[in-house]
């Protein structure tokens, strides 16, 4: 059955992104015994159901730049699944975003949401727009326009998008005014907002933040190890790698890399966090070849130095390592080269940020290995905690948010970890995620019928 569908999808003219394949195979692969198990699934076409989207919705999003030019971008929202609760995902802006993209980020969105155990769908949107380079008055018109067609297919229990790439506080407060505009509602529509107007506190760290508690957890119980005192590597240099290594760094680790698209920092007494912070600020945007010259310890690799199929910042001996920046970033090289120097564990902080046939060699070894739809869904959990704090008109404060993500962390943690067990698959999360992740959301597909 599950090749069945695969050669489907292979065949079908929406499946126009190969990330969208890998994600749905490395899921059908993992459930193919427990579809088996259960004549339901196939009677009900599960499978079939769950690898198609509700919805996929294009728009074009028409807008004036400073100069009095109009330009246009396309603009996207694929409403995946909302068996367990309203549809729920970030919105993404940059120039590669395509509906293949979106399809992969929204499928894995399921999962990851439903690992959470909160009501809440998976969906994502955004744009091809491309924020860098654009003054704050584009950026607000851009946002305006993009909501302007939006609006129409959101609501607070309807469809609630997130930020994501691109897409921070003030792109959410932009869009959130506009919402209001168009529907004079003040509702609990998107989430990310700023704090003076509906937003939770702690949403910028939320998804990093989730990483390292998933890893403590995760390493506690599987090897009674602490990450205090232990070097790590972590590559990127946006929200979730700097909230990763700021969380790691609070609970003594030595974090000693990151990265950015042009290349690799290596600090062997620890990065600089407000270093790089100073540098990737918005409106600056500097490579990370600058911090090298603010520090001379500091080595800095071009990613040019490297053949495609290994990154520096895998390289450096590790206790644990923490993808944090793109899909397919760790290759079989990288992953080569990990266990090779004596990582123990690899936490996935980004979205499919390590390739199949690395995936496949970390279990083969033994390596404690996360994948992101159970690590990183720190930032989805504290979306939702947004969500009920503006249907009850509350206030979180921040050590709460803190305390309820940290439980929610363990939890997703030995909801993974105890599945693996029971199919008989004892430390392979990847299954074990896939398997608790689909269990939830199929069995809400099976109550509500076809």
């Amino acid at each position: 059955m599950v090749e069945k569908i695969l050669a489907n999808l292979e065949k079908s003219s929406c499946a126009v992104d190969n990330t969208f394949l890998q994600a749905v195979s490395e899921v059908l692969h993992s459930l193919e015994s427990v579809v088996d198990s259960d004549p339901r699934y196939d009677a009900y076409a599960i499978l079939e159901r769950l690898v198609t989207p509700d919805r996929v919705i294009q728009f074009k999003v028409q807008w004036v730049d400073d100069q009095n030019h109009v330009q246009i971008n396309n603009g996207y929202r694929i409403q995946f699944n909302n068996a367990l609760g309203p549809y729920k995902g970030g919105l993404r802006f940059h120039p590669s975003v395509s509906i293949g993209v979106l399809k992969f980020l929204a499928f894995e969105q399921i999962f990851k949401n439903s690992l959470t155990g909160l009501p809440i769908g998976g969906a994502k949107g955004g744009s091809d727009f491309d924020p860098k380079g654009k003054s704050d008055f584009e950026i607000m018109k851009f946002c305006r326009a993009f909501m302007r067609e939006l609006h129409q297919y959101i609501g607070a229990r309807i469809d609630v998008p997130a930020g994501d790439i691109g897409v921070g506080s003030r792109e959410i407060g932009y869009l959130f005014g506009e919402y209001k505009r168009i529907t004079h509602q003040y509702d609990g529509v998107l989430s990310g907002k700023p704090y003076a107007f509906g937003g939770s506190l702690m949403r910028p760290q939320a998804t990093g933040y989730g990483v390292v508690y998933f890893a403590r957890e995760m390493l506690n119980v599987e090897l009674q190890e602490s990450l205090e005192g232990k070097v790590c590597t972590v590559s990127g240099a946006g929200n979730v790698a700097i909230h990763t290594i700021e969380k790691l760094q609070q609970i003594g680790a030595l974090v000693v890399t990151c990265s950015d698209s042009d290349g690799t920092i290596y600090d062997p007494k620890g990065i600089k966090l407000n270093v790089v912070r100073e540098l990737k600020e918005e409106g600056k945007r500097l490579s990370l070849a600058e911090y090298a010259k603010l520090d001379p310890e500091a080595v800095y690799t071009p990613k040019a130095q490297y053949p495609q199929d290994a990154h520096a910042v895998w390289q450096i001996p590790c206790f644990a390592a923490f993808p944090c920046a793109t899909q397919n970033e760790l290759s079989l090289l990288d992953a080569q080269k990990l266990i090779e120097n004596g990582c123990v564990a690899v936490v996935e902080g980004a979205n499919m940020p390590t390739e199949t046939g690395a995936i496949e060699l970390f279990l083969q070894e033994g390596i404690l290995f996360s994948p992101g739809k159970a690590s990183n869904a720190g930032g989805v959990a504290v979306s939702e905690f947004e969500m009920s704090q503006n249907a009850s008109m509350e206030k979180w404060d921040f050590d709460k948010v803190d305390r309820k993500l940290d439980e929610l962390m363990r939890q997703i943690y030995k909801r993974v970890s105890l599945t693996a067990k029971e199919s008989g698959r004892e430390r392979n999360f990847v299954d074990g995620a896939n398997i608790a992740a689909f269990k939830r959301v199929a069995e809400a597909m099976l109550l509500e019928g076809v």
